[in-house]
C-alpha cells in the first residue's frame, strides 16, 4: 500500500492483444471501487513455454516493488513460462504477498481459470451432433502441450460417443499458429476426399484453416465446417465468421479482481471457474451469434490508424537522433515527441560510465544498478521550447540507489503521483543486446488500443537509441584513448613529438593566439647517467617523471608541454608569463620530492628559455633550439661546480 491507494500488480504479456487489453480495462474498473491501483508488468511476445530461453524483457517482473504490493496477479498463460512465473510467485512469497494465477495452477496461489474443457467439448459437440458431421478432423495445437492434449481426448470422446472411430489421419498439428497451420491444411487438401469438418484447437488456425479452402475453391460451410476456439476478436473480421466458444475475458477479469480484492484485504478467497460461451457462427452453417463488432470499429478508427502507422517512421527517427548525441542531457532531449507523449524513461546510470562497454561486460560481474529517471514526457511537454528532458536537480541527481524496483530512486515520487490518474501505469523493461538496464513507464489516460500497441515500439524504440548512443559513445572513448595514446608519451603523460607538433598546430590557427607572446622552457634531467649506472634505469624514469611532473604542475593550464627525447622536456607557454617564476617552481618542487622520496641521490633538472612573439613566421623549432643552448649553459654551470662530487652527492 502506498498513500492509503492498495497496490495490485498484473504479471502478463502483450498489451495491446485486444484479450489482454479488454481484460486490463475489465479489472480496472472493478479495482478502482475500492481504491486501488493497478500497476502492470508486461512483456511485449510470447514465450511460447520454451522454458531454456530467458529474454531480457522479463526483468520486468524483478523491478515490481513486491514489498509495498496487496496482491499479484499473473496471466499465466499469456506468459507462457512456468519458469518465470515460479519465479515470480517464489519472490512475492518470500514479501508474504498474495498470488492469483489466471490461466494456470501453482501451488500456494488461488487459481482463476476458465473451463476449457467444458467450452471445447460445447463447441465439439455442437458441430459433431448437431451438424451431423460423419468425417471429422482436428486441428491441435503444439504436440505434448497439455492444452492441446486434452483437447484431442475430448474431441476422440466426442466422436466414439457419436459412433466415429478414431484414427490417425484425423488429427493434424497446428502449433495453436498461423503458418504451422497453413502448412497443416494444404497437406489435408492434397487428400482425395476432404473432412465434412475441421475442428481447431483455437481461432487463429480455425481463421487460417478457412482461408486456405477458400483459396482452394472449398466452400465454407458447405463443403467443409470450421470451428475454432477461444472467441478472439478476429473471428468477426473472418469470412465467414468464426463457430467459437468464447472465453469471455471481461468476466475473467471481474472474477480475478473481486478475489484481488479480498486478498489485498487480508480476507480469504478460493478458486473460481469461468465456463466459456458458445458462439455459433456460419462457418458451421447457423445464423450469426448476436454479438455486435460496433466496438471494434469505433476503436479502430481512421484517425488512429494511419496515426499508429505513422508511428514507427517517427520513433525509428527519434532512435536516431538519440544515438547520434554527444552527451546524455542532448540524448534525453532528443527523445521529447508527440509519439512518446505519456511516457516516462528510468535507465541504470553505471551504462554512461565509459570504463567499460556496459552491454559487452560480463554481466555476472555487474554493479548493483544505480536507477534513475532521465525522462519524463509531462516536464519536458512543459519546457518544450527549451526541449529540457527533467529538471536539471533530479536529471543529475548524485544519490546512488541501492533499490531496483520501480517505486526507488529519483523518480518514486513522481510514480506515486500518477498513481492517482486511475488508470493503469504500463511498465516495459529497455533492454539491448538482451542486457536489461532501465525500465519505460507508460501513463495512458485512457483505454485507446493504439495507444497500448504503442507502448511495445516506444520501448524498442528507447532501448535501442539509449543502447545505440552508449556504444557510440563507447566507441569515441576508445578512439580518444588510442588518439591519447598516440599523442602522449608513456612515461612521463606528455605530448611526444608527433602529438606535440598535431596540438600546436592548430592551437596556432585560432585568431585570438595570433600576436600574442608565446614562452619556451626547455628542462634537462641533471646527471641521467650517473642515476642509471649506480641505481639502474627504471631509478633513471622515475627521476625523468618527476621532473616531468615539476614542469607540468608549475606552468599554466593552457601550456603545452612535451618530452622531446631521453631526458629533454620542454613547456611552450602562451600569454604573458615569468619564465624565471616558473622554474623557481620546478626546482622547489624537485626540493619537496627529494625530502620525500630519501632516495640516495638528488633529482634536479637544468632549465633555459626563450620568449618572443607569435606570429605566422614564427618557427617553433629554432625557439626550441635556442631554449635548449640556454639551458645547456644552465647545466655546463652546474657540472663546473660539481666537479669531483657527481650529482646527487653533497653539492
Amino acid at each position: 500500500m502506498v498513500n492509503g491507494k492498495k497496490l495490485i500488480a498484473l504479471c502478463t504479456s502483450r498489451v495491446f492483444d485486444p484479450q489482454v487489453h479488454g481484460y486490463i480495462k475489465a479489472l480496472t474498473e472493478t479495482l478502482r471501487a475500492d481504491n486501488c491501483a493497478l500497476m502492470i508488468f508486461t512483456i511485449n511476445t510470447d514465450i511460447y513455454w520454451v522454458e531454456d530461453l530467458d529474454p531480457a524483457e522479463t526483468h520486468v517482473y524483478e523491478l515490481m516493488p513486491y514489498r509495498e504490493l496487496d496482491c499479484i496477479i499473473i496471466m499465466d498463460e499469456k506468459i507462457k513460462s512456468r519458469k518465470v512465473s515460479e519465479r515470480i510467485i517464489s519472490r512475492a512469497k518470500q514479501e508474504n504477498v498474495p498470488v492469483v494465477v489466471v490461466d494456470g495452477r501453482y501451488e500456494g496461489t488461488i487459481h482463476v481459470n476458465f473451463d476449457y474443457e467444458a467450452g471445447f467439448e460445447a463447441i465439439t459437440r455442437h458441430v459433431i451432433e448437431h451438424h451431423h458431421v460423419r468425417r471429422p478432423h482436428m486441428m491441435a495445437g503444439l504436440p505434448n502441450n497439455p492444452f492441446s492434449d486434452r483437447r484431442i481426448d475430448i474431441f476422440k470422446k466426442v466422436i466414439k460417443e457419436n459412433g466415429i472411430e478414431f484414427n490417425d489421419s484425423m488429427l493434424s498439428y497446428g502449433d495453436f499458429w498461423a503458418d504451422p497451420a497453413r502448412i497443416a491444411m494444404r497437406e489435408i487438401l492434397k487428400r482425395d476426399e476432404l473432412p465434412d469438418a475441421i475442428i481447431c484447437a483455437n481461432d487463429i488456425m480455425a481463421i487460417t484453416v478457412t482461408d486456405e479452402l477458400r483459396e482452394a475453391g472449398v466452400k465454407v460451410p458447405d463443403q467443409v465446417i470450421v470451428s475454432g476456439f477461444d472467441g478472439y476478436d478476429e473471428i468477426y473480421f473472418a469470412d465467414p465468421i468464426i463457430s467459437t466458444c468464447s472465453c469471455d475475458t471481461e468476466l475473467l477479469a471481474e472474477a480475478t479482481g473481486q478475489i484481488a480484492l479480498k486478498l489485498a484485504q487480508g480476507q480469504p478467497a478460493s478458486d473460481a471457474y469461468i465456463e466459456p460461451e458458445l458462439q455459433v457462427n456460419a462457418s458451421c452453417g447457423c445464423p450469426p451469434h448476436s454479438r455486435s463488432v460496433r466496438h471494434l470499429r469505433e476503436s479502430f478508427n481512421n484517425n488512429n490508424f494511419y496515426r499508429h502507422q505513422d508511428d514507427t517512421r517517427i520513433l525509428n527517427d527519434i532512435t536516431s537522433n538519440m544515438e547520434c548525441c554527444t552527451d546524455v542531457w542532448s540524448m534525453a532531449s532528443a527523445i521529447h515527441d508527440h509519439k512518446t507523449k505519456k511516457h516516462l524513461l528510468v535507465v541504470d546510470r553505471n551504462i554512461f560510465n565509459m570504463e567499460e562497454n556496459y552491454f559487452m561486460a560480463d554481466s555476472s560481474a555487474s554493479k548493483v544498478p544505480d536507477y534513475h529517471m532521465i525522462y519524463d514526457a509531462d516536464y519536458a511537454e512543459e519546457h518544450r521550447f527549451d526541449r529540457i528532458p527533467l529538471d536539471p536537480d533530479l536529471f543529475n541527481d548524485p544519490t546512488v540507489n541501492t533499490e531496483t524496483n520501480v517505486l526507488s530512486g529519483n523518480f518514486r515520487n513522481r510514480i506515486i503521483e500518477l498513481l492517482n490518474i486511475d488508470y493503469p501505469l504500463v511498465f516495459n523493461s529497455v533492454n539491448y543486446m538482451n542486457r536489461p538496464y532501465g525500465f519505460v513507464c507508460a501513463y495512458y489516460e485512457d483505454f485507446v488500443i493504439t495507444d497500448y500497441a504503442r507502448t511495445t515500439i516506444v520501448t524498442n524504440a528507447l532501448g535501442m537509441g539509449v543502447g545505440g548512443f552508449v556504444n557510440l559513445q563507447y566507441q569515441r572513448y576508445l578512439l580518444q584513448k588510442m588518439d591519447d595514446m598516440y599523442k602522449h608519451d608513456a612515461l612521463t603523460g606528455l605530448y611526444n613529438r608527433l602529438g606535440f607538433q598535431k596540438v600546436y598546430a592548430e592551437r596556432i590557427q585560432k585568431d585570438d593566439y595570433q600576436g600574442i607572446s608565446i614562452t619556451i622552457i626547455m628542462s634537462d634531467l641533471d646527471g641521467l647517467k650517473y642515476i642509471n649506472d649506480n641505481f639502474g634505469h627504471a631509478d633513471g624514469d622515475h627521476s625523468i617523471a618527476a621532473v616531468a611532473e615539476a614542469l607540468k604542475r608549475a606552468v599554466p593550464e593552457n601550456a603545452l608541454s612535451a618530452r622531446f627525447g631521453g631526458d629533454e622536456l620542454f613547456s611552450v607557454i602562451f600569454g604573458e608569463c615569468d619564465p624565471d617564476s616558473i622554474i623557481r617552481k620546478i626546482d622547489e618542487y624537485l626540493e619537496r620530492y627529494n625530502a620525500e622520496q630519501k632516495l640516495p641521490y638528488t633529482v634536479t633538472t637544468s632549465c633555459g628559455f626563450n620568449t618572443t612573439t607569435l606570429t605566422p613566421e614564427v618557427n617553433i623549432l629554432k625557439m626550441l633550439k635556442l631554449a635548449d643552448e640556454r639551458m645547456y649553459i644552465v647545466k655546463r654551470a652546474k657540472r663546473d661546480i660539481w666537479h669531483g662530487y657527481g650529482p646527487g652527492k653533497t653539492q
